[in-house]
């Protein structure tokens, strides 16, 4: 299958994500189709033209008549959903995702799917604090991070159409990786940081701490505005790999702390000159 603008899209699930999706899609001359639970999101997402059509109804003929599929859902809502629509699916569609977490998902959904239609998972490295289509933006995807998880059931066509998909949807860089690499890499870069901040939120409760705050505290518990049931979900299903980077977090702070107790000056500036050095690969490309 190629990817052009006869390709027939679907879009399963439209909040922030699939939103972002579509807008990007529609803006590059695609025609997108959604299913989605609420219709206010539907009707919303009309009058923005983010979509050309949207239901809340998953019918077989809406399914059957996609291309390639993009679900944006919760995994293990994902994986009912594939369960259950499945026979919808024609064969030579391709099935793809945007979940947090690859190893509990992406051998389960290719399992269940069998021959025939293809599941090639991928995730994009962008998203906002708030959920729902009214808060997407593609825009956030300019200049970000896009991975690709493919298995050994995945074809090379399957592979470099998702690639292009993130090259339309205007990903800066787009890097192929295995599953399980992506999540012992994810527990660190995503999960640790949100743990972090929720952490950060929670450890000291003095009221009118708002207004004495600056950007520092704001920028680095911005993603403490947490979907609460997406994101216990993702930490469960990385349970073992998140563990062992919040140790390693632990520990570096039981040493931190040390220094201070200490009052080993060298060896917090060291680590200060470290993390400055380290942190400079971590800017985004410039556009």
């Amino acid at each position: 299958m190629n990817l052009n603008k006869d390709t027939k899209i679907l879009i399963v699930g439209l909040g922030v994500i699939g939103g972002g999706y579509a807008a990007a899609l529609t803006k590059a001359g695609f025609t997108v189709k959604c299913i989605t639970l609420n219709q206010d999101d539907i009707d919303y997402a009309l009058e923005k033209k983010i979509i050309a059509y949207g239901t809340t109804e998953a019918s077989h003929e809406i399914i059957s008549e996609a291309d390639l599929i993009i679900c944006a859902l919760y995994p293990g809502v994902f994986v009912e959903w594939v369960r259950e629509h499945r026979h919808s699916i024609k064969p030579g569609a391709l099935l793809t995702d945007v979940t947090g977490v690859k190893a509990a998902i992406v051998n389960k959904v290719q399992s269940i799917l069998g021959d025939g239609v293809e599941f090639i998972a991928a995730h994009p490295m962008a998203g906002r604090e708030r959920s729902g289509v009214e808060f997407s933006d593609p825009s956030v995807f300019c200049g970000a991070n896009y991975i690709v998880t493919p298995t050994e059931k995945n074809t090379r066509e399957a592979i470099e159409l998702c690639c292009e998909l993130g090259n339309i949807l205007g990903f800066a860089r787009i890097s192929i990786i295995s599953p399980e690499e992506h999540d012992e890499m994810i527990a660190f870069l995503s999960q640790l940081t949100h743990v972090i901040a929720v952490a950060l939120m929670n450890c000291n409760s003095t009221e009118g701490l708002e207004k004495y705050t600056g950007d520092s505290f704001r920028d680095l518990t911005r993603i403490a505005k947490i979907n609460d049931k997406m994101w216990s979900e993702l930490f469960l299903l990385n349970r073992e790999a998140l563990l062992r980077e919040m140790d390693s977090f632990i520990t570096e702070m039981r040493e931190f702390r040390k220094m201070l107790i200490d009052g080993d000056a060298e060896g917090m500036r060291e680590k200060m000159r470290r993390s400055t050095e380290r942190r400079s690969l971590f800017d985004k490309p410039a556009k």
